[in-house]
């Protein structure tokens, strides 16, 4: 356990990354302090109350015991006060939260997983999460995964923070699409087997870090079967710093593919101009309805016999987010190991841009992409 920082004193002047304790309580302490080491966090302890004004405005999180609870309630409210109990029977203490302007009333060991998210929320500095985006073929071969690489490097360049998530282990590789498939950095089959809570910073430092985005691929060997549960945690925390996830999904849904799924914000179905290619995303479609209701039609134009995306998307009774056009060069750039999306003028970029533009207006950018 890190030794946390007491009373007034900072531990080498490094600012804290988990919350302000205020207790006197040593058993009520102890149990907070393993609990910060658990997340990754270093808190300050206060064993006096009420705690300097500065310490109690700037924590993440407050975690006030109910020793101590009166001797704070004459300082400014502010939102993340969380009032440890002590004693099941004291009914009292509900009166002590609200004039503490406490958000919860918790008990230990009961309360012990909720709040050991809370304070790996609070020393990640957790905001809102990513908008993600799933993107899957209405038949094989539509061009899915080119299209997620290119909205993953167009969000990169313009300075999102951005994780492409390869969800397709039959695709061979997304880390291939973006000439990576040697960076440094963890695959899928090591954390295949991921349960329970994993942490966003730490996933993003581990991740190939490539054209100013992060990416989890597949490595070169055998895939191994991702369990819901690891994809479930792994997409959590690939999403909890923010910015913009893209998720490239295999066509056949999988528990795995369907967990994935259900985590999207929204879903793109890249579909080719072609009659038997909109009988194909048809069957498609409707698996994806079973689990997101926002799904929209890319079309990829043209068509042998001039099919219009309007009326693709039309008869497959979703919203119509672009036409594809041909790129001239984006099958050599591939195999060049240049990304989809790396020409600015190509036809990719301008849809990604146009997209992103429409779907991410409120996302502030961030100089220098992924931190």
């Amino acid at each position: 356990m890190s030794t946390p920082i007491t009373d007034h004193g900072q531990a080498g002047g490094a600012a804290p990354t988990g919350p302000l304790i205020v207790t006197q309580d040593d058993a009520l302490a102890e149990h907070l302090l393993r609990l910060c080491a658990a997340a990754g966090a270093d808190p300050i302890l206060v064993r006096s109350a009420p705690p300097p004004r500065a310490l109690w405005a700037a924590a993440g999180l407050v975690l006030v015991g109910d020793d101590l609870a009166e001797h704070c309630t004459g300082l400014a409210r502010r939102s993340g006060v969380l009032l440890l109990g002590l004693d099941l029977d004291d009914s009292e203490i509900w009166v002590r939260a609200v004039q503490l302007g406490a958000e919860h009333v918790l008990f230990l060991p009961d309360a012990e997983s909720w709040l050991l998210d809370r304070i790996a929320d609070a020393a990640e500095g957790v905001g809102p999460p990513a908008l993600t985006v799933a993107v899957l073929g209405g038949r094989g071969g539509a061009g899915a995964s080119t299209l997620a690489c290119a909205l993953a490097v167009s969000a990169a360049r313009a300075g999102h923070r951005t994780v492409l998530v390869d969800a397709d282990p039959l695709g061979g590789g997304l880390d291939v699409l973006l000439g990576g498939e040697a960076a440094s950095g963890l695959r899928w089959p090591d954390l295949a087997g991921s349960r329970g809570r994993v942490s966003g910073t730490e996933l993003v430092k581990a991740l190939p870090a490539l054209h100013q985005l992060v990416a989890l691929s597949w490595d070169r060997g055998d895939a191994p079967a991702v369990a819901p549960e690891a994809m479930r945690s792994v997409l959590a925390a690939a999403r909890r710093p923010g910015g913009l996830v893209v998720v490239d999904l295999p066509r056949h849904l999988d528990p795995a593919a369907g967990q994935a799924l259900e985590q999207a914000d929204l879903a793109l179905l890249v579909v080719p101009a072609e009659l038997r290619a909109a009988a194909a995303a048809d069957r498609v479609a409707a698996a994806v309805r079973m689990r997101l209701t926002d799904v929209r039609a890319v079309v990829r134009a043209p068509g042998p016999a001039g099919l219009a995306g309007a009326e693709i998307a039309r008869g497959l009774r979703m919203p119509l987010a672009g036409e594809l056009p041909h790129e001239p060069g984006l099958v050599l750039d591939i195999e060049r190991g240049t990304p989809p999306g790396h020409r600015r003028k190509g036809p990719l970029a301008r849809f990604c841009g146009a997209f992103l533009a429409e779907v991410m207006p409120s996302v502030p950018a961030l100089d220098g992409g992924v931190s």
